[in-house]
């Protein structure tokens, strides 16, 4: 396979490891399914934005727009018995898993109706009946969970895989180096997937770190990576393939680099003046959504009246989603104490 090449946004080329270039055992339905989870994962996103600009509800929000296409490889990659465990930047992962947008909103709303009763909020969403084991607000904190999760899967022999997403910022921290490290020596099926989006919250990836290319630290106890151009939609879609094919069927660990931008601010209420304004309008050009729904088009795979019925066919699932969290009853006082501690007897443990 061809190398990941260097370009505008300064990677590292790459000679040494698998790259995936989108073109490998593609079926009709898959470009199809691929963009309506992408525009999903956007469309609730831009919702989510016009709902906090106007005050209709109040919440932390980490925008996830230009990393849609690994959210939904993932999404259409795993069985609904695999796990995943994400990060306070989660809305494509939830989202992808098969949470229903109603509940998402909820969730969002701090009504009883949300994925964990209204009081995990936007950070920390769990809805395990949908193998969404956990989201931190902790960098780098999900990669152990998924490690304890994978060596479960070991122990109990479920063909299950474990996916956790992490950008790479949490490349830095020790927990990923221990789980890295784990995962690899005892073989367990999880894919480490980090979303390198180029920025550490407001430092530059090159400010921060001397090794840009963070499979390097995978290779480093063994791992097999994966690196892809993380706007192309379809070789994200092969690359997440091969990866939880091989956790499955290998039952070993492979650490997966998508390499992308991140196309909105940090964080919902901040503006990003350290980003080069060059950088920011070539990565705005690579926008993975419309470029997904152009190839759509004009490979005939859909018509323009097509896609245009999948596009309002969402738009009204989004705003069902936020009438439904408007209207529903806020998180009851009573329930707030529960599921945070154990007991037995009315005693705590």
């Amino acid at each position: 396979m061809a190398p990941l090449s260097t370009n505008e946004f300064g990677r590292s080329r790459v000679s040494e490891r698998s790259v995936v270039d989108g073109g490998r055992e593609r079926t009709e339905a898959t470009p199809k399914a691929l963009y309506t989870l992408m525009m999903r994962i956007s469309a609730l996103e831009d919702g989510i934005l016009k709902a906090l600009s106007a005050g209709t509800f109040r919440a932390p929000f980490y925008p996830v727009r230009g990393l849609e296409p690994a959210c939904a490889a993932v999404g259409l990659a795993l069985k609904p018995t695999d796990y995943i465990v994400s990060t306070y930047r989660c809305l494509g992962d939830v989202l992808a898993k098969g949470v229903p947008m109603r509940e998402i909103m909820a969730e969002l709303f701090g009504r009883a109706a949300g994925t964990s009763k209204g009081k995990g909020g936007s950070m920390h969403m769990a809805a395990p009946d949908y193998g969404l084991m956990a989201t931190t607000g902790v960098v780098g904190a999900g990669m152990p969970i998924a490690a304890g999760l994978g060596l479960a899967a070991l122990w109990d022999g479920a063909d299950r895989v474990v996916v956790t997403t992490f950008g790479d910022g949490a490349s830095s921290t020790g927990a990923f180096h221990e789980s890295l490290n784990l995962a690899s020596l005892w073989s367990l099926p999880v894919v480490f997937l980090c979303q390198n989006n180029q920025w550490g919250e407001h430092t530059s990836i090159d400010d921060y770190t001397r090794q840009p290319v963070i499979a390097t630290r995978a290779e480093a106890v063994t791992m097999k990576t994966i690196r892809v151009d993380g706007f192309d939609s379809m070789a994200v879609f092969s690359a997440v393939r091969e990866a939880v094919d091989h956790a499955r069927m290998q039952r070993a660990p492979v650490f997966l680099e998508s390499v992308t931008f991140r196309l909105r601010p940090h964080a919902y209420g901040t503006d990003e003046p350290y980003i080069p304004k060059s950088k920011r309008e070539a990565a705005i050009e690579k926008d993975p959504v419309p470029n997904m729904r152009r190839l759509l088009i004009n490979s005939g795979a859909l018509t323009v009246d097509e896609v245009s019925s999948i596009d309002e066919a969402i738009l009204v699932e989004v705003d069902d989603a936020i009438r439904f969290a408007e209207s529903a009853p806020p998180t009851p006082i009573g329930e707030m104490m529960t599921d945070v501690y154990a007991s037995t007897g009315g005693m705590p443990l």
